[in-house]
């Protein structure tokens, strides 16, 4: 057959408002390939689609970037850099480029190949990206720890037209801790485990902290268990911040015009995430979360209860007196809270405590960090994936309220997050809808106005809001709808329906007492929601997980006869018309992954299974 060379137009089914962009990239007429040469006629027959951008757009194998958003796509297998290093796969992908395993053709060692193609489209926010980077290439060179990968050099390379950025560095054989976590299928660390972890790792932190770098971006999948020595060493040095020798931390009494802010998920404290403040006793912090998540096997957001504003200690978290206290001074809300240093951390470990501060503080173990912008988890060409964190760029459209702490759960999974604030700035509907949380109105006691009928009313009005507040639990609970989700769709609903606080954080005083009753009265209105869907015990326990890829098990089981003579588009039908029963108007704009469409996807899922059931 001819070969042929033409550019790709998509011509797109727009009248169908689903909620799963993959389900549109089906839906396009491949008419031809961009700088792609092809053995096949696109119009006639089918052609491999088997390379996929971070958006999950499907690409012709050999484009160097996406067809539907421009960006660049990962490098192929063989390809070579500079005349020198060979890629051999693709080892990861987050919000700043990619990480490749490669060969130095010079030593025939293999050694790791960070590019540069950050997820940005801005000049402004571009510039900051390779700031980031060229910052992160700069830190390499002076830090020499074997427990740090060697860092060789940064290069400069054109691919086809464009210039491409890379760092060259080491290869740490060995697994990340959060995939030998996962391998334990729930099953945590032990407090042996992580102890031994500690003090191998703490001097690592001693060692940048002293010269004068901050990590700002330490959890389970940026530790790395080294192979033969079982070592850990840290990498992932993409969020690093050089701080001022002469002050030890970088900090300012004003937020300054391009301050960026990076950290993971329920990993980074509040002032790291909201202010752009980094010390060394933020990275601490980042390791005491890190801790508790390999010691439960569990997510952050699942060890932390939100309502009360604490860490479930003794409830999820079991470790003895002497860790947990170590841990807890660890994730003091303050940093002047904390412990100094590494070296004191590992000298409490060792049972020789250091004098702490006796000051009461109720907020001790209390975090109040910010997330915005879901990262990007890659399930193509067979590359695994997993629904952790990510690394990604985005940008702020105000300073992160209070509000929108501490856990933001991402369909697709939970990311950092880098966000550049500049002078005043416009609320993008991108970023709202990017941004979310899971932690619940507070509901402290507070000293009421006097009203009519004297103690009685305010003591009654304080009732009626606490209870109200613990009844929405309770129920959430009995209907088995996960916290997680539950608290994301409230809070984008709330914050959605009150444009005009602006992201403002509630607070327990008399004048939010009004904005706190909405709050609960908003997810008593989505617990009755999800009630008048009348979902298996399945599906609302699912709330929160599904995706793309229940979608396209869905369609391959209705274009296998699985469903009997029932298709895909009649079940977008019908479960968009029983959405719109519950949630009139809502499907006019693109439907919020992680919040609404989860119902939607759920109603779909329950009729699958009784279509499945009927077609047996």
């Amino acid at each position: 057959m001819t070969e042929e060379r033409a550019t790709v137009y998509t011509q797109i089914f727009s009248s169908f408002l689903f909620p799963n962009p993959v389900l549109l990239n089906k839906f396009s007429v491949i008419i031809a390939y961009n700088n792609v040469t092809i053995n096949k006629n696109p119009l006639t027959e089918p052609c491999v689609m088997d390379v996929y951008c971070s958006k999950q757009h499907v690409n012709p194998s050999g484009n160097r970037f996406c067809t539907q958003c421009g960006e660049p796509l990962p490098l192929p297998e063989g390809e070579i850099i500079s005349n020198r290093y060979r890629i051999i796969r693709l080892l990861g992908q987050g919000g700043f480029g990619r990480t490749y395993l490669a060969e130095d053709s010079t030593t025939r060692q293999n050694c790791v190949l960070k590019e540069f193609a950050p997820q940005v489209e801005k000049p402004e926010d571009l510039k900051k990206a390779k700031e980031l980077f060229d910052r992160e290439a700069k830190v390499l060179q002076k830090l020499q720890h074997p427990q740090i990968p060697r860092f060789h050099t940064s290069l400069q390379a054109k691919l086809g037209s464009h210039d491409f950025f890379f760092l060259v560095q080491d290869f740490v054989a060995g697994e990340n801790l959060w995939d030998l976590l996962e391998k334990r299928q729930g099953k945590g660390f032990s407090e042996e485990e992580i102890v031994k972890l500690l003090r191998d790792i703490l001097p690592v932190l001693g060692y940048i902290h002293s010269q004068d770098v901050v990590h700002r971006d330490i959890s389970p999948d940026n530790l790395m268990l080294r192979d033969g020595d079982n070592v850990p060493v840290l990498i992932d040095f993409g969020g690093v911040k050089q701080l001022p020798a002469s002050q030890g931390f970088w900090m300012t009494t004003q937020m300054p015009a391009n301050r960026t802010l990076l950290g993971k998920k329920g990993y980074a404290p509040e002032e790291q995430l909201r202010q752009g403040k980094a010390f060394p006793s933020s990275d601490l912090y980042s390791l005491a979360v890190t801790s508790l998540v390999l010691l439960t096997g569990k997510e952050p957001q699942d060890l932390y209860d939100s309502f009360q504003g604490t860490w479930r200690w003794g409830n999820q978290i079991k470790v003895s007196k002497n860790l947990e206290n170590v841990l807890k001074k660890m994730l003091s809300y303050k940093p002047s809270d904390r412990y100094l240093n590494a070296e004191v951390v590992i000298k409490d470990l060792q049972g020789s405590p250091t004098p702490a501060k006796t000051t009461t503080n109720p907020n001790i173990t209390k975090i109040k960090t910010m997330l915005a912008a879901p990262g990007i988890n890659l399930r193509a060409n067979g590359l695994a994936s997993r629904f952790h964190n990510r690394t990604q760029i985005a940008v702020a459209a105000l300073p992160m309220p209070m509000w929108m702490r501490p856990f933001a759960v991402s369909l697709l999974g939970t990311s950092a997050v880098v966000l550049t604030i500049g002078g005043i700035w416009a609320l993008g509907g991108a970023v709202v809808q990017g941004v979310s949380s899971i932690s619940l109105p507070q509901l402290p006691t507070v000293s009421l106005p006097s009203f009519p009928g004297g103690e009685k009313s305010q003591e009654e009005t304080k009732s009626k809001t606490t209870n109200s507040g613990n009844n929405i639990l309770t129920r959430r609970q009995q209907l088995a709808v996960p916290e997680g989700f539950f608290n994301n769709i409230v809070n984008s609903t709330f914050h959605s329906e009150n444009p005009d606080l602006q992201g403002r954080a509630l607070t327990g005083s008399d004048e939010d007492r009004a904005l706190r009753q909405e709050w609960v009265s908003v997810g008593d209105d989505i617990l009755k929601k999800i009630e008048q869907a009348n979902l298996s015990d399945e599906s609302r326990q699912k709330l929160g997980r599904f995706g793309a890829r229940d979608y396209e098990i869905w369609e391959e089981k209705a274009n296998t006869g699985k469903l009997g003579k029932y298709s895909i588009r009649q079940l977008d039908k019908d479960t968009n018309r029983e959405f719109d029963n519950l949630f009139p108007g809502q499907r006019r704009g693109k439907l919020d992954q992680k919040t609404y469409a989860q119902i939607w996807y759920a109603i779909a899922s329950d009729k699958v299974s009784k279509l499945e059931a009927e077609s047996k």
